[in-house]
């Protein structure tokens, strides 16, 4: 489906009667499917991804400013040492998602990351799969694939939380782990890191 400028973009960016918000479209094109490394930017991008469970992927794009100031920039060592004061004061934080479950698995998810024995950049990417050609349509794009049902058993044995098959799927389409921009979409093919 063509935009407004011309270009051609998977159909879950594309605006929809001219209703699809800038910021939206600014994330498929610029940041969605780039090859992203990094135990900070993964670590924030896996938290975030966690948030949006259940909901709007746009929520999450309008608040992430917020989530930053929150949760200390994700730098892993400082949310780590978040206490339940944190807790409470990240609960009345009306600029982010106020789902208890979810912001103490961002903390629990912090200490694994900290408590880990691998970089965690080097361990997301070693569940990448091989290349493989884009998919034709929005319907060949799958939830889950079986890299991601192993990286989320693993992270799961490794004291994560809010991290299943679903989101560490999702999580491996936004770092470009998979290149699951459609085939018609005009994005360049994530170059490998």
């Amino acid at each position: 489906m063509s935009d407004d400028d011309g270009h051609s973009r998977c159909d879950w960016a594309a605006p929809v009667s001219g209703a699809q918000p800038l910021i939206y479209r600014d994330y498929h094109d610029q940041e969605w499917g780039r090859v992203l490394r990094g135990n900070v930017a993964l670590f924030e991008r896996m938290s975030l991804e966690a948030f949006q469970s259940g909901l709007s992927w746009l929520i999450i794009l309008r608040k992430r400013e917020n989530f930053r100031q929150a949760f200390g920039a994700f730098d892993i060592e400082t949310v780590a040492r978040y206490t339940d004061r944190d807790v409470t004061r990240l609960m009345a934080d009306e600029g982010i998602v106020r789902n208890r479950a979810k912001v103490e698995a961002t903390i629990t998810n912090a200490r694994a990351v900290a408590d880990l024995d691998v970089d965690l950049s080097d361990l997301l990417w070693s569940y990448a799969p091989p290349p493989r050609p884009r998919p034709r349509t929005l319907a060949d794009v799958p939830s889950v694939s079986p890299e991601s049902q192993a990286m989320a058993k693993d992270l799961k044995k490794r004291g994560f939380r809010f991290v299943g098959p679903t989101t560490a799927y999702a999580l491996m389409q936004a770092t470009g782990m998979v290149d699951d921009h459609i085939a018609s979409c005009w994005v360049p093919p994530a170059k490998a890191a």
